[in-house]
This record gives C-alpha cells, structure tokens and sequence, in this order.
C-alpha cells in the first residue's frame, strides 16, 4: 500500500530502466547509432547546419540573391539612371538654396536669388532629359556634326567677345543675368562626335590600324582643349582629357596608347601649371589643414574645416558656419564641403552612393548593348561625368588640386547643368533601346492593356459591372 500510495517511488525506477535498462532500448542508449543520431552522425548533422545557414545569405532566396537578380533585370539600368539623377538634381537644389543664401545678401541680392535661377535651370534641363530619353538613336547621331560645329564656332567667339569670370574667358554674355560657357557644351560635343566616328570606323574595321583609330579623334580633342585652355579653363580641359582617354579605353586602344598620351598629358600639364603662377599655388594646397602665413590655400583649408565639423549627421540644414564669408563658392565647387557640414558623414555618403549607382548603371549599358555607337556613347558619357564628379570632390577632400569645376547636377550652374541633363537623358533613351528592355516594355504594357480593358479599369471591376447590367435587364 506504502508503494502504491508512494506513485512517485516506483515510477522513477520504471522510467529509468526503459532509459538505460537492457529490456528495451532507450533514447540515449542503443537506438542513437541505429537512427543516425548518435555521436558518430554530429559532424554531418553540423555540417548540414552551417551550409544551410550559410545559404540563407548567399543562396538564391537570400536577400543578397534576390539583390542580384534585380540588378540582373533589363529595366534596372533605366531605373537605376532616372532615380539616381532625379534624387541628386533635387537633393543639389536643396543644398544650392541652403548654400547660397549668405552669397546672395552680401552681393545685395534676395535670399532665394541663386535658387530661382537654378530652379529655372532644372525646369529647362528637363524639357532636354525627356527629349533626349525620347529622341531616337539615329537623330542623336545625327547631332553629332552640328553640334560639334557649333560648339567651335562659340568658342572662337568667346576669344573675341567672351567675358572674364574669376580669372577665366570662357564666358559668354546674353543680356542681363544670363550668361554661357560653351566650353561645357564641348564635352557633350566630343561625346556625340566621337562616338559617331568610333562607330562608323568600327563598321568598317578600321580600329585595328593606330592612323585611323587617332585620326582625326585626337586633332578634334587637341582643338577643343586649345580654344578652351586659351580661356584659361584647365579644369573643363581635365576632363576633355579623360573623355578623350575613355572613348579610346571603349574603343579597346593597347595599353602602350594610354601610357604614351598620359606622359604627353602630364608634360603639357606641367608647362601649363609653370606658365601660370597661381595653378602652381593649388599643387601646394593638397592636403593642406592649416592656412600659410601669406593667406594662399584659404578655401581649401576652410572647404577640409567644413567637412570636419559636419560630423556624422551634420549640424542641420542651414545651419553652417563657413558659407557665412569664410569658404568661397559655397553654392558652387565647394558645395560638398557645406553638404558635408550641414548633412554630415551620412550627407555626404549618401551623394556618393547616388553618383556611384549613376555610374554603375551606365557603364552596364555600355557594356551590355550590340550597337556600337551606343557603347562609345554611353562609355563616354559615363567617363564625363564621374571623372567630373571625381575631380570637385577630390578637391573638397584635398586629395586633388582645386580645378575650379562644379559638381554634375548639384552645383550651382546653368550652362553646367543642361549639357550633363541631356547626357543623362541620352543615357536613358540608350537604356531603353536594349533590345531586353524593350521586351519588357512591350510586355508591361500588354499587361497593364489587359488589366484595364477598354476603359482602363481592372478586369475584376469590368466583370462586377457587366454582371450588374445583367441583373438590371432581368
């Protein structure tokens, strides 16, 4: 009775001897080896585990995969080009009207002067993004020669009229406020022109001789970087340089060409710097953090000065301290060093990130496309406007010599601006002229025809209201 009052006490040895008793076999004992999940399977079973959990980040439902075959989508270069552009075109004219403000006062302006105008600027630069994203590619070709004609023609007009701007004669006066630097035109010129000629050549399997590959691509460039250096611009010359190099990389130049044009460059580049006194000032100011007792390297210290006390967050917008008369053009090639104070590490990385994706999606389309027109094109385009971007904020880090160019799309600038918006929209028109992407094209707008029928309304809605009018003539 004691026993069996007493449950607790003889069911504790029942389950022990089913544990390890010899009668039957219990969990830990002999069934482990015989199900595979005894000590001698842990190393598999371990295995096992690690590789699935390594899959969760590398394989094909991973977010990484799932990142990857949306870069792989043949509509991702268009996106990846318009949004990259749009959010860094309204992001410039946020910091343009924070930036500008204590420039505009002390010229006895209104606050939102330089603003009005950029904005003016964005509107007209539009109306040319959607032409160009519109435009067929032989009409683009078909710009090639009288754009470039034209471009020459403004340039010999600016020696004889132009207008003298901080130094430089690049400058052309069209009444009032309004003025334009052909020398920025050139850079779309040289891109059109060039890959039109790379690409008729290509045809006709010439590249493969050094006469015609050279001829006449290099005596063009060579005269546009005369008229434009004749008005004192060394940095829109800079990147007419690297245009030039990046239409002859896509045009697959042996590695001797660059290393020889690169010593010619760098030669030139040296008598120029020594012909003019002030250039040689700016080599010295490379990494610069302190300002030299005869006040040469000012705006490069002030431009390190900004970045340092934005921080990571930055001390809010338009809440800077140097665009208040300490850092010159604040709104314009030191606009990077007054985001980066203002918007922080993160600001400024975030601009990073953007012309990062720009360049990325077109070289993907300079890469990817059969047309070689559109290969040189885009290449080109690309090579522009990174080696510019390069260039402004190399010079705001101090890692480069301040060379007087503003940042694409997000510096203060018309004549700057609607070049480089139109090379964007020329990008566009050539991301969408992929024969994938025109497939998919095709394909979401028979989708979205479907869906909405007739009246474009959705199918299910369309079936609601026919079974309604049934009803009613019942």
């Amino acid at each position: 009775m004691a026993g069996t009052a007493d449950g607790r006490g003889t069911a504790a040895p029942a389950r022990g001897g089913r544990s390890g008793g010899a009668g039957k076999p219990g969990r830990s004992g002999a069934r482990g080896p015989r199900d595979g999940r005894g000590p001698a399977a842990r190393p598999r079973a371990t295995s096992v585990a690690v590789f699935r959990s390594h899959s969760r980040f590398t394989g094909p439902d991973s977010a990484w995969g799932r990142f990857q075959r949306g870069l792989d989508r043949p509509l991702t270069p268009y996106y990846l080009i318009l949004g990259s552009a749009a959010l860094i075109l309204v992001l410039g004219l946020v910091m343009v009207f924070s930036a500008s403000q204590i420039e505009a006062r002390t010229l006895g302006l209104p606050f939102a002067y330089f603003f009005e105008k950029q904005l003016t600027a964005v509107a007209i630069g539009s109306v040319l993004m959607y032409v160009a994203a519109r435009l067929p590619v032989k009409l683009h070709r078909a710009f090639a020669y009288p754009l470039l004609l034209g471009v020459i023609a403004l340039l010999l007009l600016v020696s004889v009229v132009g207008k003298s701007v901080n130094g430089n004669q690049n400058w052309i006066s069209l009444g009032g406020s309004f003025q334009i630097q052909p020398s920025e035109f050139a850079k779309l010129a040289l891109v059109l022109w060039g890959a039109d000629l790379l690409a008729r050549k290509q045809q006709m399997r010439m590249l493969d001789q050094w006469k015609h590959l050279l001829v006449p691509l290099v005596p063009v460039a060579v005269l546009l970087l005369t008229l434009v250096l004749a008005g004192g611009d060394m940095g829109t010359a800079m990147i007419i340089c690297a245009l030039l190099f990046g239409l002859l990389w896509y045009s697959g130049a042996p590695m001797r060409l660059f290393g020889g044009a690169a010593a010619i460059a760098l030669g030139l580049s040296a008598m120029l710097i020594a012909l003019v006194p002030h250039r040689a000032g700016r080599l010295q100011c490379i990494g610069a953090t302190h300002i030299p007792a005869d006040g040469s390297c000012w705006q490069a210290v002030h431009g390190v000065y900004a970045l340092a006390s934005g921080g990571i967050f930055g001390s809010g917008l338009g809440a800077s301290i140097e665009k208040w008369g300490q850092l010159p053009e604040p709104h314009t090639d030191f606009i990077f060093a007054v985001t980066g104070e203002e918007l922080g590490l993160a600001g400024t990385l975030s601009v990073l990130g953007l012309f990062a994706a720009l360049g990325y999606a077109g070289i993907r389309v300079a890469g990817r496309t059969r047309d070689p027109f559109i290969r040189y094109a885009a290449g080109g385009a690309t090579t522009w406007i990174m080696a510019q971007a390069m260039i402004n904020i190399g010079a705001v880090l101090g890692l480069l010599p301040i060379a007087g160019v503003p940042l694409p799309m997000f510096s203060y600038g018309g004549s700057a601006l609607l070049p480089t918006m139109f090379a964007v929209g020329m990008l566009l028109c050539f991301a969408r002229s992929e024969p994938a992407a025109k497939a998919a094209l095709a394909a979401r707008s028979r989708t979205k025809k479907n869906r909405g029928g007739v009246l474009g309304l959705p199918q299910r809605t369309i079936a609601r209201l026919g079974k309604a009018r049934q009803r009613r003539e019942r």
